[in-house]
């Protein structure tokens, strides 16, 4: 069995012969936790839930990786083992691989069909940790999913969320499906600069989320970059902070160039340092992600719980009334022709000029594809070392699709929604990608930063070990592929033999069943740690004998000639 950092530790131990016994007493410790978590009155003999016999066992935080039998019991891998096991269920993992579930920390469609469809692909934990749920709506949001779910499933409190209602009223919107009736009917959510008191209540209902819960702060900053100060991002992550929770967002100026991508990144990242808060930098697979993944894991090696995600696909989907879509940006900045990027996911067809400006005028909430890499990048992203793959999955316009409903009767998906891992095996099988390092990036590299970060539930989850938590897939890596295209997106994964939440066979041969084992992901509740910010305490904090002026969002020694009287 390889172990984790062994390679690290020998390059640094290799010219130090004189402390030889040291690191041999060093990795013996090591060697002797590695089965600190099997329970000792667990056997052969035992009687298993489901036994999974035969099987390539593939673990990436050991990058274990042999034929084993699998014994879960009480939800939970009880024992991997060459021995001869039996249990209730038995699943013969013969030429299949069996690895931990996928983890997707990034899927906007938190709804039946939307877990239906990612089951199938073998997702076992679904986050929206970019847009999230509005704060004050986070311990509801856990609620109406309990019992009910089939995967695990947890949300972010959301800055986009909670601008929208302080700035716009717009009721309608606590979390990213029915965000888009507030973005296509509203703008002050994106350009409006709220005063110090719409500031503070903003503050206040993030803060709200994180109490309830939430895994972290998530932000569409992207979005509404117009009406974001850097003040205010900053003192929103000085919320999360207070909780020692993470940022998850889209960044300042994505889409962007090779330049102002990596500027809106760094903008969150050196927050974060500053605040001594984690970060997750969302999709950055656009311009300057070369940039962008060497900052992450050159911080990673200082200590720095500060991590990114990729999607495998060289298109996007947004919404049509996205600032960053318009001519300023996309044409003048960017250098992008509407008639070659853009298209409607539903007819195929890619707009005019006329025709999308027109659509982003009177119907700036529907949804488009938004060609933006090099299709050539996607193999180049899935050989990325310590990413994490997410599929940013936007909704079906049915996006309350109940559980029967036929896959090709979902119109409006990007093929990423039900094919983003399918494809990522495909691709390790096709181009000669290491299968580890994929299974990496689908699942440990995810539970390792939410566990970092003190979310007790992901320290147990996105491993193949015993007494780790029984989130398990298997499937054939010869067969398993992706299905789904940009014409014809509905298309689930296929290979798939097994998934199991929570120690629960939830899709078998390819078929979901009809059980409910998922279980919430998120932090106890605790008491609001909200702290309202004014120009009295940043001048006793941060001046001496110098009195601020102005009525800015939040307190700023600068004025802005229009927004600040």
């Amino acid at each position: 069995m390889k172990l984790p950092f062994t390679n690290k530790i020998l390059m640094k131990m290799k010219n130090l012969t004189h402390k030889i016994p040291v690191f041999l007493l060093f990795l013996t410790v090591l060697l002797g936790c590695q089965n600190n978590s099997r329970d000792e009155s667990v056997s052969a003999s035992t009687e298993f839930d489901v036994v999974i016999l035969n099987g390539r066992v593939m673990d990436p935080e050991t990058s274990f990786d042999a034929v084993r039998n699998v014994g879960v019991l009480d939800g939970k891998i009880a024992l991997i083992t060459e021995d001869e096991i039996s249990g209730k269920e038995t699943i013969d993992a013969t030429g299949h691989v069996v690895a931990p579930g996928f983890i997707d920390t990034h899927n906007h469609w938190q709804r039946v069909m939307g877990y239906k469809i990612a089951l199938r692909d073998g997702v076992t934990t679904s986050f929206d940790l970019e847009f999230g749920t509005l704060g004050s709506r986070v311990a509801e949001w856990y609620a109406i999913r309990e019992g009910k779910t089939q995967m695990n499933y947890g949300t972010a409190s959301s800055h986009e969320g909670a601008r929208s209602i302080v700035l716009d009223q717009c009721d309608a919107m606590w979390d990213a499906p029915t965000a888009l009736t507030c973005r296509a009917n509203y703008h002050g959510w994106s350009d409006t600069i709220p005063s110090l008191e719409q500031g503070n209540e903003i503050l206040k209902i993030i803060d709200k989320g994180l109490a309830d819960g939430a895994v972290g702060i998530g932000a569409t900053l992207g979005y509404f970059r117009n009406g974001a100060t850097a003040r205010e991002v900053y003192e929103v992550q000085k919320v999360g902070s207070r909780y020692g929770r993470q940022y998850g967002a889209h960044n300042r100026y994505t889409v962007g160039n090779s330049t102002t991508e990596p500027n809106g990144a760094q903008e969150i990242i050196a927050n974060g340092l500053s605040l001594g808060a984690p970060v997750l930098v969302c999709h950055y697979n656009n311009a300057g992600w070369d940039v962008i993944h060497e900052m992450i894991l050159n911080l990673q090696g200082k200590g720095f719980n500060v991590w990114g995600e990729i999607y495998p696909y060289s298109a996007g989907q947004t919404n049509a009334g996205a600032v960053f879509l318009q001519p300023a940006i996309f044409e003048k900045q960017l250098g992008y022709k509407y008639e070659e990027s853009i298209s409607d996911p539903v007819t195929g067809k890619f707009f005019t000029r006329e025709e999308f400006l027109e659509t982003a005028k009177n119907d700036g909430g529907k949804e488009i594809l938004f060609y933006k890499q090099p299709e050539e990048n996607v193999e180049k992203w899935l050989r990325l070392e310590g990413v994490a793959l997410a599929n940013d999955a936007l909704m079906a316009l049915d996006h309350d699709a109940p559980w029967d409903t036929p896959y090709d009767s979902l119109q409006g998906l990007h093929p990423r929604t039900g094919g983003a891992r399918g494809l990522a095996l495909r691709y390790a099988r096709e181009k000669n990608i290491p299968l580890m390092s994929v299974l990496n990036q689908l699942s440990y590299v995810s539970a390792k930063h939410l566990g970092d970060m003190g979310l007790e539930s992901m320290q147990k989850r996105g491993r193949l070990q015993e007494g780790m938590i029984a989130d398990i897939v298997i499937f054939n890596p010869e067969t398993i592929t992706d299905n789904s295209t940009y014409a014809v997106a509905w298309k689930p994964t296929t290979g798939m033999k097994a998934v199991l939440v929570n120690g629960t066979v939830v899709v078998k041969e390819d078929q979901v069943l009809e059980v409910y084992p998922g279980e919430p992901i998120r932090f106890e509740p605790v008491e609001p740690k909200f702290e309202a910010v004014g120009k009295e305490q940043w001048v006793e904090r941060f001046m001496v004998g110098i009195e601020l002026e102005g009525e800015g969002c939040l307190p700023t020694p600068e004025t802005h000639p229009e927004h600040f009287k």
